[in-house]
């Protein structure tokens, strides 16, 4: 990558002092560290600069002529609450510090301060923003229902119902506890929960708790942080602390975890969305956590269905996906036959929607080049995971009518929507083609 395109891709900082040597110190250092810093001698300046939708943070001086940080954070606050400001303060300013960081400042720093610890709580900030705006665009999706029908797209019940779950359970304050098998989306659901409710201005902060000790994962969560910065339960205050694994979680972290939830009181000041995969775990979750660990956290349960449950969700999804990567590569997405459709049905799906995203990758990369079938990849595929082809909970009439709807939508976008080729190819009454276009939500106009 050349220097331009770092300098481009490089995560952008506002820097805010009314002393120039500060000024430039500050940015050399952000600059040599891989941000992008743009530099103000006065609030006033930076915050004709500044957005709603500014991807970065803000540094600046707590006393400065004119407006100084205090009065600068209440406006930033006011223009974006999820927007990190950390604030330079001298000696004499730490309690002001201390009500600067309730008024929602990302953190501060004591002057005479270590250039390394700013350019870690850059990082920290950055990353904050980052999730803070996916989050937010997320939202702004979810608001008229778009995202949930692109990102968990699905007709079958389950689907249904999950969707209607995280607009409910999204609005409350309650913890949640979600779980499925791994691929299934866990999660995105997570995000989306965060996102549709009141806390999406605020943090969601995600931490696994696998593969880590009782004594680093503690420090972590609950303090003292070595390198400086907040525990992730104080990150999240006010927003959502999303723990991954939680399943793997000691009988010690657990009462850690228990006593912090029955400190916070109701309404909980920090929400918790807790993600555990039953599926590995090769036990129930009631069982691998203390009961009142367990019932704190499954207030409300979301259960994603498995991907092989979903039946023709299958082919919508790999359809979907397929012409996201034949969109991303400048390639035709691959004609799903009959075969493919049937093999697509069957396959077990050990990894869920993670593996058909591959497959559907890997079936557009090979249709470019003229090679092979969707019907090879599947069954590779599962050979390699140790799967085999299964019927489990699919009538015949599934499959019938999912060879019925491949064979025609197929057969309309050859003829380029025209009934009367399509008609005669497949030897259709009109009345009868219009009724099975009509079932499987199929459309003229789609194909013209």
């Amino acid at each position: 990558m050349s220097d331009s395109e770092t300098h481009r891709h490089a995560a952008r900082i506002v820097v805010i002092d009314d002393e120039q040597d500060m000024r430039q110190s500050i940015s050399q250092w952000l600059s040599l560290s891989g941000f992008q810093p743009e530099t103000f001698a006065s609030a006033e300046e930076a915050l004709r600069k500044l957005s709603p939708d500014f991807p970065g943070a803000v540094i600046t001086d707590i006393r400065m002529p004119g407006m100084d940080g205090m009065a600068l954070l209440k406006r930033l606050m006011g223009m974006d609450a999820s927007l990190p400001v950390i604030l330079i303060t001298g000696h004499g300013d730490v309690p002001m510090a201390v009500e600067a960081m309730r008024l929602g400042a990302f953190d501060f720093l004591e002057k005479p301060f270590d250039p390394e610890k700013m350019t870690d709580l850059a990082r920290h900030a950055v990353k904050a923003r980052a999730l803070a705006l996916e989050n937010r665009a997320l939202r702004h999706e979810l608001a008229d229902g778009k995202t949930l029908m692109r990102r968990l797209v699905g007709n079958a019940p389950e689907m249904v119902r999950l969707r209607e779950d995280i607009l409910d359970y999204g609005q409350s304050d309650g913890h949640v506890l979600i779980d499925g098998e791994t691929g299934t989306g866990k999660t995105l659901v997570a995000h989306a929960l965060h996102a549709v409710g009141p806390r999406a201005g605020r943090r969601f902060v995600p931490v696994s708790c696998l593969g880590e000790d009782d004594e680093r994962l503690a420090a972590r969560l609950f303090g003292p942080v070595e390198a400086g910065g907040l525990p992730l339960v104080e990150e999240a205050r006010g927003g959502t602390l999303c723990l991954e694994d939680v399943e793997a979680l000691s009988p010690a972290m657990q009462g850690r975890l228990l006593s912090f939830i029955n400190e916070q009181g109701t309404p909980a000041a920090t929400r918790i969305v807790a993600i555990c995969n039953e599926h590995a775990l090769g036990r129930t979750l009631e069982d691998a956590l203390r009961p009142d660990l367990y019932f704190r956290l499954a207030a409300m349960k979301i259960t994603l269905p498995p991907l092989r449950m979903r039946g023709e969700d299958i082919l919508a999804l790999f359809k979907s996906y397929a012409a996201d990567f034949a969109d991303e590569y400048g390639c035709p997405a691959p004609e799903l036959s009959a075969q493919d459709a049937a093999h697509l049905l069957q396959a077990p799906w050990p990894g869920n929607v993670r593996q058909l995203i591959a497959i559907a990758e890997q079936a557009v990369l090979q249709n470019r080049r003229s090679a092979g079938s969707v019907v090879s990849l599947v069954m590779a595929d599962n050979e390699t995971a140790g799967g085999a082809l299964t019927t489990e909970g699919k009538p015949l009439k599934e499959y019938v009518e999912a060879f019925e709807r491949t064979l025609i939508d197929n057969t309309m976008r050859r003829h380029k929507g025209s009934i009367a080729a399509v008609m005669e190819e497949l030897c259709l009454p009109r009345r009868t083609l219009n009724e099975k276009m009509a079932k499987y939500g199929l459309s003229r106009g789609d194909y013209v």
